[in-house]
C-alpha cells in the first residue's frame, strides 16, 4: 500500500432540536474538529492529540479508536493508521464533541480507501464513537456531522436517515458555558417512561418541526421546538435556564433549547441581527454568574464532513 494522508473537517452539531430527542440533529457552520489521518502497510493504530484540548491518553478511551476499527472490520481492510487530532471541540460542551471526531475519522477512512461505504454506513461507523462516549448508539449528532444539514433518524433498526430542507434564513446562536455535563449522567437523569400527555405533545411538535422545515415556515419551526421529555430534567444542569429563555424570547428569538445533553444552549432566529443579540444575551447571562463561555452565531450548515487542504 502506498502511504496516503489527508486532513478532514467535521462540524459541530446540535442534537434533539427540542422535540426530537435522539431522532433529530443539525450541523453548525464553521465550528468543528480537524483530524489528519494517514494509512500505510501494517496493522495498528496511533493517535496523537495536538489540539490543546485534554483528551484521554489511553487510545481505548478515544472515540476515534472504535470508529476506525469498525471501518476496517466491515470493509475487510488492514492498515497502519495514524491519527493526529489538530483541532477539537471541548468535551462535554453539548455541541457534538465526540461525534465531530467520530465523523471525521469515519469519513476520512472512507476517503482514504476509495469510498467503499455509502453515507449511512459511514454514519454507522461514526456511531461507534458515540457509543463509547455515551453508552448508546445514537445518530442525532453523528448523522449531521457526517452528512450536514438537518437530519431525521426515522429508525435505528435498520438505520434510516432523512435529510430535511434547511431554510435560507435559519440562524442559530449557540453558547458553550464552561460547565461540564457528562452525557451518561444526563441520560441517566431521564425517566424510563414518558406520560401519555407528554408523549402526545412531543409527537405533535416533531410533526410540526418537519412540516415547518419542508414549508420554510420559521415561525412553525420555532413553535415546534418544545421538549416535554428531556428538558424538564436536564435544565437543572444549567443555571438560570428559565430566566434565560424568557429574556431570549423577549429579544425576538423564535425558540431556545438545550443543545444535546447540555450545557450548551441554542436560540433560533430568522434574522442574523436577532441571532447576534441572542448570543450576546446568553454570553452575558453566564458571565454574570461567573461562568466563562464561548458564543457562536452561525447559519445551519448544509455541509458535513469534508476534506480540507
Amino acid at each position: 500500500m502506498k502511504k496516503k494522508k489527508i486532513r478532514v473537517f467535521a462540524p459541530a452539531s446540535i442534537a434533539n432540536l427540542g422535540c426530537g430527542f435522539d431522532v433529530m440533529g443539525l450541523a453548525l457552520d464553521e465550528v468543528g474538529d480537524i483530524l489528519e489521518i494517514s494509512v500505510d502497510d501494517g496493522d495498528g493504530l496511533e493517535i496523537r492529540n495536538e489540539s490543546g484540548v485534554p483528551l484521554p491518553e489511553d487510545p481505548e478511551l478515544n472515540v476515534v479508536t472504535p470508529v476506525i476499527r469498525k471501518f476496517l472490520e466491515i470493509t475487510g481492510n488492514k492498515a497502519m493508521v495514524r491519527v493526529r487530532i489538530c483541532q477539537k471541540i471541548y468535551p462535554g460542551s453539548g455541541i457534538g464533541s465526540s461525534s465531530a471526531s467520530s465523523a471525521a475519522a469515519a469519513y476520512g477512512m472512507n476517503e482514504l480507501f476509495g469510498c467503499p461505504l455509502g453515507e449511512e454506513e459511514v454514519v454507522l461507523c461514526a456511531m461507534e464513537g458515540e457509543n463509547l462516549a455515551s453508552g448508546g448508539y445514537h445518530a442525532d449528532n453523528a448523522a449531521p456531522a457526517v452528512m450536514g444539514g438537518i437530519i431525521l433518524i426515522r429508525g435505528y433498526e435498520p438505520l434510516d436517515l432523512v435529510k430535511l430542507p434547511v431554510p435560507g434564513n435559519f440562524y442559530c446562536a449557540v453558547v458553550h458555558p464552561h460547565l461540564t455535563v457528562n452525557t451518561k449522567e444526563a441520560r441517566n437523569i431521564l425517566p424510563r417512561e414518558v406520560p401519555m400527555h407528554a408523549a402526545i405533545r412531543q409527537w405533535g411538535n416533531v410533526g410540526g418541526l418537519v412540516a415547518g422545515l419542508y414549508s420554510g415556515n420559521i415561525g412553525l419551526i420555532g413553535r415546534a421546538m418544545e421538549d416535554h421529555v428531556a428538558e424538564p430534567y436536564r435544565k437543572a444542569f444549567i443555571p438560570g435556564f428559565d430566566e434565560l429563555r424568557a429574556a431570549l424570547m423577549q429579544a425576538g428569538a423564535l425558540a431556545m433549547n438545550i443543545a444535546g445533553s447540555g450545557p450548551s444552549v441554542f436560540a433560533l432566529a430568522d434574522r442574523q441581527d436577532i441571532a447576534q443579540k441572542a448570543g450576546n444575551l446568553m454570553d452575558a447571562h453566564f458571565r454574570s454568574r461567573g461562568i466563562d463561555a464561548e458564543v457562536y452565531v452561525v447559519k445551519v450548515s448544509n455541509k458535513g464532513a469534508k476534506l480540507i487542504a
